[in-house]
């Protein structure tokens, strides 16, 4: 077996040693880290850190009582910027590696962030064991500090843990205020309801590719942008609308009727928006990408089929659940559903005869151009 000697590290990321007790690193033998230790207990009593130092000291007292072949030592990085400390710790690695002549490696830690650091010093030498200090009247703080930190540092993960409890709180507030607290329940029941359903769905996927869509029609001067605008302000109407349908119809009998009865008001809305929508990119195609002319047509025409037929079908549905002041009778229910499903079918028939032909023309105006 070949000659083993055991460094006993404690790595310091963010060189409190340094930053609070003025130690240079790296700090090398028993007697030094002690002394650092004791500087650092002196400057800050309660830093996490010096019980980890205390840990290393007492490691290496075990290997060498045990007649081990050790030393002991503490590196620190950089107290402000962490880039810069991980390459100064790499560096100084080096350099207590070359005067120690050790060949393994015990790494001794408190946690938190200065564990992310074992990646660099697994390069250097081979880490045979990692002892992770924690106080006992305080167990893992130092990682659940990081870990809040890391939280509220990372954008994407901020909008979460922040702007919905921060959202929430001043709700209440604001409701509180004005005496109303059932407003702030009922208004954050649908907010959290609303998003779930948002990000259950794939919904932000969605509204991501329109906007971009949206973007690039602006940019590139297409027709579509402004009817994608006026298709926006249409489906804002139908909220609207359906929202009022909801206060002048709903009875408060159950959650179906209640979404029934808001989609019933808003649907002509939504589907004046979807054709607005597609009128836009009817043009386009026309004027840019006549191959893609067929699919743009039969979509607003399908899009028109659907708005028919659910509006039939709602309609009647509603008339049957007996709503006070709905405007509806079960008669004029019936024949509301046999005019959407006569009305669907012929606005689907109608954009497939149209797909067919518009077909036909732009595969004879590409042999056209192609000929010539």
């Amino acid at each position: 077996m070949g000659f083993i000697r055991t460094l006993v590290l404690n790595i310091d990321r963010d060189d409190d040693i340094g930053f609070k007790a003025s130690v240079e690193s790296p700090v090398i033998g028993r007697e030094a880290c002690l002394d650092a230790a004791i500087r650092l207990a002196l400057s800050d009593p309660e830093d996490s850190d010096l019980n980890a130092i205390f840990q290393a000291i007492s490691t290496y007292d075990k290997l060498i009582a045990d007649g081990e072949e050790a030393e002991v030592a503490v590196i620190g990085g950089n107290h402000f910027r962490f880039i810069e400390g991980d390459r100064k710790i790499a560096r100084l690695l080096d350099d207590v590696i070359s005067q120690t002549g050790c060949n393994q490696c015990i790494l001794v830690t408190d946690g938190g962030e200065d564990e992310y650091i074992l990646p660099i010093i697994q390069g250097k030498i081979s880490v045979t064991s990692i002892q992770r200090v924690v106080v006992s009247q305080m167990p893992n703080l130092e990682g659940t500090y990081y870990i809040i930190k890391k939280l509220i540092s990372d954008p994407k993960i901020s909008k979460i843990v922040l702007v919905l409890p921060g959202l929430t709180l001043l709700l209440y507030a604001i409701s509180y205020a004005v005496n109303r607290p059932e407003i702030a329940t009922i208004v954050i029941a649908g907010c959290v309801g609303g998003y779930l359903l948002y990000k259950g769905f794939s919904l932000d996927e969605v509204v991501r590719s329109e906007v971009i869509d949206l973007r690039s029609t602006l940019y590139r001067g297409r027709f579509s942008f402004v009817t994608y605008i006026g298709g926006l302000i249409f489906a804002i109407i139908g909220v609207m609308e359906g929202t009022s349908a909801l206060t002048n119809y709903w009875d408060g009998s159950g959650i179906f009727p209640m979404a029934i009865i808001f989609l019933w008001g808003a649907v002509a809305w939504f589907t004046l928006a979807a054709i607005t929508t597609s009128l836009g990119s009817i043009i386009d195609s026309f004027l840019y990408e006549r191959e893609s002319l067929s699919r743009a047509v039969i979509f607003s025409y399908f899009i028109s089929a659907i708005g028919v037929l659910a509006f039939g079908g709602m309609s009647y549905t509603l008339s049957n659940l007996n709503l006070s002041q709905f405007p509806i009778t079960q008669d004029l229910g019936i024949t509301y559903i046999i005019q959407g499903a006569i009305g669907g079918l012929v606005c689907a028939f109608v954009g497939i005869i149209l797909q067919h032909f518009i077909s036909m023309w732009a595969m004879n105006e590409n042999e056209t151009i192609s000929q010539a």
